[in-house]
């Protein structure tokens, strides 16, 4: 453990994290994860924080979220890959098998869980996890990169814990399907997701008509972005949704879930967000939690796959918002991670933290509605949906 109990954040970091590995060429390429780790180092941000790791979930905690079932079959693929069962989305192209994926999932879902104990018990007020965020495993499936789903088992787990309203906003590119099905029945859940619309990416689900069951009306949220939306529409979506069902719930407790695959520079998505407004986004995350749940965030990575431009710098900037030492997006890019990305990957790092962007949007309330802008539609076609089961006037 390094940083002091004073502390404004907990990091949860095990090496071990770099385990979860799908293999040569599989997009979730886990030196994102350790380049990130590095690049908070480099900026020392791991002296601001705690460090800490927590033990991987155990079988009581996966069940919390998912089926026995479900578990023992990620036990037997994990122990002989050879054995996967397909018919639970493992040895999959997305989710091959792979020896010791079983501890691997468990661990990074164990760190989720750990940060969101931390949170509600009150030893932190913030706590991150970027190994987390894999916000498309089922209760009785693997989906989308995704084995064990830590952020629906942070839910859970606070939950269990005994808070009574939890909100979750994820800003991934991808719908937060697997959170969202873990809740869809629950009204002491609030899931609010940000990403391209169904019709053009994967998971093709996040219709803004996907609402919640009926005796959890309004507690699924969605916001389907057409595709090639920049900063300016982004940041109009957000706040244009966010910040007002945020005051209407009340959450306790503010899980965010920061993918850094709405990048322009992403190669799985179409999405066209800077380094900048992701910043923006965390910064304004950070902001909600102290209005809203006494400064009580959990905040969580998820996809992201160009793994040495975005990936870090992006989850940099989210330690450093937690830790509240913000690094200054003119900074330099420390020489010696440059160094360490060329020996990692034979690939030149970034120069600076910024995308040299300073992002602007115009604010919905007061600039009104225009009826034949697509992002105007989807904000509209969102609130409409939600809003009024909120007390809210869309």
């Amino acid at each position: 453990m390094s940083g002091t109990s004073s502390s404004h954040a907990q990091l949860m970091w095990d090496e071990a994290v770099t385990g979860y590995d799908f293999g040569p060429g599989h997009p979730m390429d886990p030196v994102r994860l350790a380049l990130t780790m590095r690049l908070v180092e480099a900026f020392e941000l791991d002296r601001a924080v705690r460090v800490v790791s927590a033990p991987p979930a155990g079988e009581s905690t996966l069940r919390l979220v998912h089926r026995p079932d479900y578990i023992a079959a990620v036990r037997e693929a994990s122990a002989d890959p050879t054995s996967a069962d397909t018919s639970y989305g493992l040895g999959t192209v997305d989710d091959p098998a792979f020896a010791g994926m079983h501890d691997a999932a468990a661990l990074i879902a164990g760190q989720s869980v750990g940060a969101a104990e931390a949170v509600w018990r009150g030893e932190v007020p913030h706590a991150v996890n970027f190994a987390g965020g894999l916000h498309h495993a089922m209760p009785g499936a693997a989906s989308g990169f995704c084995v064990y789903n830590d952020a629906a088992l942070a839910i859970a787990r606070l939950l269990e814990l005994g808070a009574e309203r939890v909100a979750y906003v994820d800003v991934d590119v991808h719908h937060g399907d697997g959170v969202q099905a873990a809740f869809w029945e629950d009204p002491r859940v609030l899931t609010i997701s940000l990403h391209e619309h169904p019709q053009t990416l994967f998971p093709q689900t996040g219709w803004p008509t996907e609402t919640g069951a009926p005796d959890a009306e309004g507690s699924a949220v969605n916001v389907a972005l057409p595709a090639g939306t920049g900063d300016a529409g982004w940041l109009r979506a957000f706040h244009a949704v966010v910040p007002e069902l945020l005051a209407a719930f009340r959450p306790q407790v503010l899980v965010t879930q920061h993918g850094a695959d709405t990048h322009f520079e992403d190669p799985l998505a179409h999405l066209a967000v800077s380094l900048d407004a992701q910043r923006h986004v965390a910064a304004a995350c950070h902001e909600l939690a102290h209005r809203h749940s006494d400064g009580r965030w959990v905040a969580l990575g998820g996809g992201g796959y160009a793994v040495t431009d975005v990936v870090p710098r992006s989850w940099t900037h989210l330690v450093a918002i937690a830790a509240d030492r913000p690094v200054d997006p003119a900074s330099s890019v420390p020489d010696l991670w440059r160094s360490e990305v060329f020996r990692r990957t034979a690939q030149l790092g970034p120069l600076r933290m910024t995308d040299g962007r300073e992002p602007e949007w115009r604010s919905f309330d007061e600039s009104g509605y225009d009826p034949a802008d697509r992002l105007d539609q989807a904000i509209l076609a969102t609130r409409k949906a939600v809003f009024p089961a909120h007390g809210l006037l869309p």
